[in-house]
């Protein structure tokens, strides 16, 4: 059976665990009533994912790296939001430094691979 090709990159595998985490601090902002925070979360958190699919795509190296650029750059939008989510009490401080070194991990990896594309 053929895949495309972002399903045999491990980045995307490791956006795609990533991601079912954020929606799940996304789920605490929600009990709390921060709908905006948490709408937020997930369009950062898809846009990982999404963006390292849609870049697979292209037909120039270049255009994926770009592609990879946005992606990495959603990783540092969520590495924020979770700091918000922290200070207004929908995680604890402990959920967000132990998540933390998983995304300065993904987006190393994004770095990494972009790397091997320019």
């Amino acid at each position: 059976m053929d895949d495309f090709r972002f399903e045999k990159l491990d980045i995307w595998k490791e956006s795609i665990e990533i991601s079912d985490i954020l929606f799940d601090f996304a789920e605490k902002a929600d009990e709390k009533r921060y709908f905006r925070f948490a709408e937020q979360l997930r369009a950062a958190a898809m846009s990982i994912s999404n963006n390292i699919a849609e870049g697979s795509g292209s037909l120039s190296e270049k255009e994926f790296a770009s592609f990879l650029n946005i992606s990495r750059r959603s990783v540092f939008e969520c590495a924020n939001i979770l700091h918000i989510f922290e200070r207004r009490k929908i995680i604890e401080a402990s959920d967000r430094i132990s998540f933390n070194s998983r995304l300065i991990l993904l987006s190393k990896k994004i770095t990494n691979f972009r790397k091997t594309l320019i």
